[in-house]
């Protein structure tokens, strides 16, 4: 029986899906994606994945949610163009910086993202923005020192590191949180080398796309605009910097959202059906 072609649960505005799907792409494999934010396909998303988050991939059944999760197992069903490097110092560099970038890099960004996208009649809470700043001049700092021996981050070829980051460093600009090119000359030139990878310029042209749609008419109403959507490492970030009465006020509004439960399914087997 002919293997299915993989079914990714994504979205160009997450940059989740989209390391996943940059994974897919560098790997050559062949897949076909579903909005899984768009509020057309939520009862699909939530067929795949309870927490309602994307990414998501359906193999043949087989169903993987987690970024890292599904890299892992691209890794494990098609180890050719590895994104994990052979050496262990360097796999283990690599992880470390994809779990920044899943973490910490992704939470100080959709947190300031949500003045821009969400329907809101508040103001960014004072000192927010300059603690973004703040915490993303350490990352882009670390970036700065990486990259002094070699043209990746993590390795000399491309790894899940450069994957991971790169939709967060690419996005940063668009809340006045970039780099300054002069002060990270080989983070720019790290960037510049991204960007002339196809695979990468097509997921800039793509997120381009989102946003244009999303800025109609009709694309506004496409999405949940109102209530965000809120997990422990964005939770964490405001917490921490001294946010905690705003976010408190959100929940008293009712404009958050949960994720689901994070309960395994049932074992897959492959002769079912």
């Amino acid at each position: 029986m002919k293997e299915r072609m993989i079914t990714l649960y994504d979205s160009a505005f997450s940059p989740f899906a989209r390391k996943v799907r940059l994974a897919l792409e560098h790997k050559q494999i062949e897949y076909q994606s579903l909005d899984g934010l768009a509020l057309v396909n939520r009862k699909a998303l939530a067929a795949v994945n309870r927490r309602m988050e994307v990414p998501a991939i359906d193999h043949d059944g087989m169903v993987v949610v987690n970024s890292a999760d599904i890299i892992a197992y691209l890794e494990r069903r098609w180890p050719a163009r590895a994104l994990y490097p052979d050496l262990n110092a360097a796999w283990v560099h690599a992880r470390s910086w994809e779990r920044c970038a899943d973490t910490f890099v992704d939470a100080i960004l959709v947190n300031v993202s949500y003045w821009s996208w969400a329907k809101r009649d508040d103001a960014m809470p004072e000192g927010l923005h300059e603690s973004a700043r703040k915490d993303l001049e350490l990352v882009y700092a670390a970036l700065e020192r990486d990259l002094a021996t070699r043209d990746f981050i993590s390795d000399g070829k491309l790894s899940i590191a450069d994957l991971a980051l790169f939709p967060h460093i690419t996005a940063a600009r668009t809340f006045r949180l970039g780099y300054d090119a002069a002060r990270f000359p080989r983070l720019h030139a790290w960037q510049k080398r991204m960007r002339a990878l196809p695979a990468m310029a097509e997921d800039l042209e793509r997120m381009k796309a989102f946003l244009a749609q999303l800025g109609a008419a009709k694309g506004k109403d496409s999405y949940e605009r109102t209530k965000i959507f809120w997990r422990g490492d964005r939770i964490e970030w405001m917490v921490a910097h001294g946010f905690h009465a705003w976010f408190g006020n959100e929940i008293q509004a009712q404009r958050v959202q949960w994720p689901g439960p994070s309960v395994p399914a049932p074992l897959h087997d492959p002769t079912a059906g």
